[in-house]
């Protein structure tokens, strides 16, 4: 399969990487950085996630961060929802995409919200009908796709399984995490092969952390299966506060240097990247201080 020309990025810091992270950042320079990131030309900036305030407190201030962001013509502002409520928040906040979440292994759903894959399956439908009925964009990201810090490995049938179920109730986005990043190159050919069935690689987005220091090697090789569309995250920040091990997501930066190393057009530009993550580093520190 030739490589892509262009690849569409998705940038997560704001949400998946400051959720784990264990510094208070303050609204106001939470919105100082996603301002900074509009800058950079990204198809989509993952916002925050409106979730109950006790289970991620670095993000209970969703609804003030989506009021206070300049947003950028031809980004999308994106949100994640884990139910209704969450989906009421994001629409009241002007969500122009929601994001659903749903783990291909059955410990992993029990441990991060004590439900089963088929209780999670049967929780959103009606997020993503409503979502849908609204005119919105739904990202099924799907959890542990390759690992699980509590089963280990995940065979592709499940992930299948549970695309599947995704795309039949209207998710129109599969994201594809490698939540504890455990994955090899050679994973991406018996994943992305398996699933062939439900979605080509052209239509598959891959969320990798970098926890081993694969995540690079594993998006090469992603890329040359026929894979242009990645999550990552402004200076490597944060990943899945539920999953032991998993910090932190694939740096923007190198998924950058990779597409440029490779000649595909991302459209981001990469200064405006490093002026973002350099900004948020300086809050950070601030706060550490304080």
């Amino acid at each position: 399969m030739s490589v892509a020309r262009s690849m569409r990025i998705t940038e997560v810091g704001p949400r998946d990487g400051l959720q784990n992270e264990p510094l208070s950042i303050s609204t106001a320079a939470k919105i100082a950085f996603i301002n900074a990131l509009s800058k950079a030309n990204f198809a989509e900036i993952e916002v925050t996630s409106f979730v109950r305030a006790d289970r991620i407190t670095q993000l209970a201030d969703a609804a003030q961060v989506m009021a206070g962001i300049t947003r950028a013509a031809g980004t999308v502002y994106s949100v994640l929802v884990p139910n209704e409520r969450g989906l009421d928040g994001a629409m009241a906040a002007g969500a122009q995409k929601i994001s659903v979440f749903v783990s291909a292994s059955e410990s992993f759903s029990q441990r991060n919200v004590n439900a089963s894959i088929q209780e999670c399956l049967d929780k959103l439908r009606p997020v993503v009908s409503r979502a849908r009925a609204a005119k919105l964009a739904v990202r099924g990201y799907v959890s542990c796709v390759v690992k699980c810090p509590y089963d280990g490995a995940v065979s592709v049938e499940q992930v299948r399984q549970v695309c599947a179920r995704l795309l039949e109730m209207g998710v129109t986005d599969l994201d594809l995490g490698d939540t504890i990043g455990a994955a090899v190159p050679d994973d991406m050919d018996r994943l992305l092969a398996g699933l062939e069935s439900v979605a080509a690689p052209t239509d598959l987005t891959l969320h990798l952390h970098n926890t081993s220091g694969r995540a690079i090697a594993v998006a090469e090789r992603a890329i040359a299966l026929g894979v242009a569309s990645f999550d990552s995250s402004a200076g490597g920040l944060g990943g899945c506060p539920f999953a032991p091990g998993s910090p932190g997501n694939v740096a923007t930066e190198d998924v950058l240097e990779l597409a440029a190393r490779l000649g595909i057009e991302t459209g981001v530009r990469a200064d405006q990247v490093r002026a973002a993550t350099d900004q948020l580093r300086q809050a950070m520190t601030i706060a550490r201080a304080s």
